[in-house]
């Protein structure tokens, strides 16, 4: 029988909820990218004692070191799993993280800036859910962020509680009355305190990647949004900043 279904609760509202609870022994997948904030989740989703299952996808992006990354953190959390995910979104373009188009390097703007890659969060997000279903898990980690961030609009907090609405609605599991929770932990924080999160968990910053143009060297640009952002979070934060750059961010 299908339940009834009751009545949203405003999307605000729901958006701003504590993160990160009752997990402890649950299977949580965990969207891993390789960058700080991703890591940090994933840190925080083997503190909180759930059982981690990480989702990375290589969506053949111009910064494709983050695949590297996303190994070594999910080894260093003890990930039950680690699926790569082949996803080809060059085929789509439209970004300067998927297409021949240079990678901005004059500052965060107040645009959303061409390194935004369409729908991005929404398609990630999707895989995740359908991994969620197939594992019987119910928990996810995604580590957006609305505060030092650059204007994405997948990262807004109205989207991640609208996607949860979505899971309810779009799945057997949710059909049967499975609530999906979508965990945001550093929705609201600085980059400072995302930082300051990676120091507090024990966990090397310096195996994490931002830089959205890698030199060929292997170094962080310094110069993209990603890197001012990064750089910048670690000096607000009076933390020694392990990245290796090519130059001052």
């Amino acid at each position: 029988m299908r339940r009834s279904k009751a009545p949203l609760a405003p999307l605000f509202e729901r958006a701003y909820r504590a993160p990160m609870h009752d997990v402890a022994g649950k299977t949580l997948i965990v969207l891993l990218s390789g960058g700080l904030d991703s890591m940090v989740c994933a840190g925080l989703a083997r503190e909180a004692g759930a059982r981690i299952v990480a989702l990375t996808i290589d969506y053949n992006q111009r910064h494709r070191v983050e695949l590297e990354s996303a190994a070594r953190i999910a080894a260093t959390v003890g990930a039950a799993e680690h699926i790569v995910l082949p996803l080809d979104l060059r085929r789509f373009g439209g970004s300067a993280l998927t297409a021949d188009i240079d990678v901005p390097k004059d500052g965060v703007g107040s645009d959303v800036p061409v390194t935004y890659v369409p729908a991005r969060n929404l398609i990630f997000l999707s895989l995740t859910l359908g991994l969620a279903e197939a594992r019987r898990a119910q928990d996810i980690v995604i580590g957006v962020n609305a505060l030092d961030y650059s204007g994405y609009p997948d990262c807004r907090p109205d989207f991640i509680a609208g996607f949860e609405d979505l899971a309810r609605l779009a799945t057997r599991d949710g059909d049967q009355g499975v609530d999906f929770r979508i965990h945001a932990p550093l929705q609201h924080m600085t980059k400072a305190d995302i930082a300051a999160e990676a120091a507090r968990l024990g966990m090397d910053a310096g195996m994490s990647w931002s830089c959205y143009d890698p030199t060929p060297d292997g170094l962080h640009c310094g110069y993209c949004d990603s890197c001012r952002l990064r750089s910048k979070g670690f000096a607000d934060a009076g933390l020694t900043d392990p990245t290796r750059y090519a130059v001052g961010s």
